[in-house]
């Protein structure tokens, strides 16, 4: 990712000059467009280039929390009455993060040169990502400015404890997996070569069992620095290898078939994603604009590429039931209840619907998938661990025979 610096029309006579972070010059012209600019002017930001004021400032350890808690804290003081420049002040004393409290003074100098907060916003596309400063402006031109932050806050903290929900689920099948495995793994490469040393003075043919033990530690132990390089690869590559389209595409269809997990992927970006199309409609913001902001927020590949697709034909004229419709990854519940919702004229609220609707279903899902794995991952390393034992007993118990 690059950062590239702009200058775009806010509207007639007015030209900002802000920061957006994108893979290439072609996304961020995209991502302005998105924020409601016309860019004027575009260029790479070189590294160490700090001709930007307060963009070449240090944002570690400014977690997602912490921006939900100042929106929510940012918002309440709105909604009391004091003035944005007050506020600022106030969140900026309170603050106890020295990162934190230079963004938001910054911001502060934006307000106070006459900005609007949005812009201020802008300048931190690391913090702000365009849907949060989208409905800020939405805000800002519906003067509910107060309002507007409530729902981001209550959106984001919605997102924050789907993530962990999912997060702490799997945390314990995952910590069991990790400890059985190295325990397994410790066996045959530290504990079974020193047994070989007896079992090979028996001079008979090893039970079955052991052999494949032995046949197994021997591979382990002759290959291990390519076995640990080759999972290491596969998880950098998961992480920061699906680069082109192509990739993210078929990681994207891995996901949603696998066997349980898929529906459950599925699910839960298709709440995340009526939830913010839903947010984005309820601010004020048209359909068009909103689809385009919602869609960059999904991980999957493949349903970004639908929705894609989709908004080229909502872009024709056609109803967004009816382009998702013929897309048969999205359920025929989550279509019929949008038609409802734009033949009455309350897409918004249907959305929100279907959100809630899947996101208990997902939750649900998670709950169950929990239980399930917990079991099944005693049962699997019970049963490999037994069976090493077994192997390494086996010839144990012949020796025993052959003295009787």
């Amino acid at each position: 990712m690059a950062t590239y610096k702009y200058k775009a029309k806010k509207g007639p006579n007015e030209i900002i000059e802000s920061l957006v972070i994108a893979a290439s010059e072609e996304e961020a012209i995209e991502r302005i467009n998105q924020m409601g600019y016309l860019p004027v002017k575009i260029e790479e930001v070189v590294s160490g280039d700090s001709s930007f004021s307060g963009t070449n400032l240090n944002l570690a350890g400014i977690s997602s929390k912490r921006i939900t808690i100042f929106t929510k804290q940012f918002s309440i003081l709105l909604k009391s009455g004091v003035p944005i420049l007050n506020a600022l002040n106030v969140l900026l004393e309170q603050s106890e993060q020295q990162n934190f409290k230079n963004v938001i003074s910054e911001m502060h100098k934006d307000v106070k040169d006459g900005k609007a907060f949005s812009v201020g916003l802008s300048r931190f596309p690391k913090l702000f990502p365009p849907l949060y400063i989208a409905l800020v402006r939405a805000g800002e031109n519906s003067g509910k400015l107060e309002d507007t932050l409530l729902r981001i806050a209550e959106y984001r903290d919605k997102q924050e404890k789907i993530f962990a929900t999912i997060r702490t689920a799997l945390t314990y099948p995952i910590l069991m997996g990790c400890v059985g495995t190295a325990t397994i793994v410790f066996m045959l490469t530290f504990v079974m070569p020193r047994l070989l040393k007896i079992f090979s003075r028996l001079g008979q043919e090893l039970p079955l069992p052991t052999r494949i033990i032995i046949i197994t530690s021997d591979f382990l132990r002759q290959n291990w620095p390519w076995l640990f390089l080759a999972v290491f690869a596969m998880v950098v590559f998961l992480k920061y290898g699906c680069r082109s389209k192509r990739e993210r595409m078929l990681l994207g269809s891995l996901k949603l078939h696998l066997p349980i997990f898929g529906n459950m992927f599925l699910k839960s970006e298709l709440a995340r994603f009526s939830r913010t199309l839903g947010l984005l409609l309820g601010s004020g913001i048209q359909l068009l604009r909103a689809i385009k902001i919602s869609v960059p927020i999904l991980n999957n590949e493949v349903i970004r590429e639908s929705l894609d697709e989709a908004y080229g034909e909502v872009e024709k004229g056609e109803s967004l039931a009816a382009t998702l419709g013929r897309r048969k990854i999205f359920p025929r519940f989550m279509i019929n209840l949008i038609g409802v919702g734009e033949e009455s004229g309350r897409v918004e609220e249907t959305l929100e619907e279907v959100a809630l609707i899947y996101e208990a279903e997902t939750d649900e899902a998670v709950k169950v998938l929990t239980n399930l794995l917990e079991p099944l991952m005693i049962l699997i390393m019970g049963a490999v661990g037994g069976f090493i034992i077994i192997a390494m007993l086996l010839p144990v118990f012949q020796i025993n025979m052959m003295i009787n």
